[in-house]
């Protein structure tokens, strides 16, 4: 596997405005991060609204991410389920195509217990040889992946990291104190990066790289070489835009973004809805912020 390191971004996936996915805007948000420092391209994860496009869709927009980045860029595909065999055949799927890695999400809302979390990921790594990268967010799935537990998985074949996604650094301390080697501690949320890689984290899932890629690229570089001056003072300007991106429901913030910057459509699929008058103003005055407008 290509070391997977720094800013990787959580990518939209652009839609038209009648909901379909918009497969042009897609290469040219990929060509975009490649311009701009990008170290990684997640696709079809939660910013990505996995959720709500179909196994068709995301095995296609996987295709069209690893087909069009050429290898400028590592691919890190979303492959998750809550339904073993069908994150099983995602997986497979993306080794087809070439993908770098892939992403699978703690299972969601049929909330299985530590074993059986364990037992969701070994049989993913029994089935299919790709680099995996666990991913807890238990504010989504409920399903809490223990501090513990996550240091079981990474006993497993082929998995190298996670994305800890609770917020909370104490628990990601835990885990870089005592992960094995090669096994990487990627923050989930832009709003502990920085402290998760000064660390010793390997980088950031990054909802913000979307609207800001080359000051989150800036940043993740300033802190995993240890210059907390110039990282914290990239983190301070990117601050606002960490927080307003999550004003109302993610993606609406962050698609609403990227329109005002004129990248893609502000088109969503339900249940989600269109960033509010209200939400608009103030993901607008964090553009103005970070300067990115």
């Amino acid at each position: 596997m290509r070391p997977i390191t720094g800013s990787i971004v959580a990518l939209v996936t652009p839609m038209h405005p009648d909901g379909s996915v918009d497969y042009d805007t897609f290469k040219a948000l990929i060509d975009w991060h490649v311009a701009e420092g990008t170290n990684c391209v997640g696709v079809v994860g939660t910013t990505g609204e996995s959720p709500t496009v179909s196994m068709a869709e995301n095995c296609e927009l996987i295709r069209v991410a690893v087909e069009h980045a050429a290898g400028r860029v590592p691919i890190l595909a979303g492959t998750g389920a809550n339904n073993t065999l069908e994150a099983i055949e995602l997986a497979r799927y993306a080794k087809q195509v070439g993908a770098d890695a892939h992403l699978s999400v703690v299972p969601y809302y049929n909330k299985p217990s530590q074993d059986g979390i364990v037992a969701h990921y070994r049989a993913i790594t029994e089935a299919v040889d790709l680099p995996l990268m666990l991913y807890n967010v238990p504010g989504r799935t409920v399903a809490d992946l223990q501090p513990d537990t996550a240091l079981r998985c990474a006993e497993l074949p082929g998995v190298f990291g996670i994305k800890e996604a609770t917020g909370n650094i104490e628990r990601a301390a835990y885990l870089i104190k005592h992960a094995p080697a090669g096994y990487a501690i990627y923050s989930g949320d832009d709003g502990t990066a920085p402290s998760l890689m000064l660390m010793g984290g390997a980088g950031v899932v990054s909802v913000t790289a979307n609207v800001a890629p080359r000051l989150m690229a800036r940043m993740c570089a300033a802190a995993l070489q240890g210059d907390v001056a110039t990282a914290t003072a990239l983190h301070f300007t990117l601050l606002g835009l960490h927080q307003a991106l999550f004003c109302e429901p993610s993606p609406a913030p962050t698609k609403w973004a990227l329109s005002r910057l004129g990248r893609c459509n502000n088109a969503l699929r339900l249940p989600l809805l269109p960033l509010t008058d209200a939400g608009q103003a103030r993901v607008e005055a964090a553009l103005r912020e970070a300067q990115q407008l």
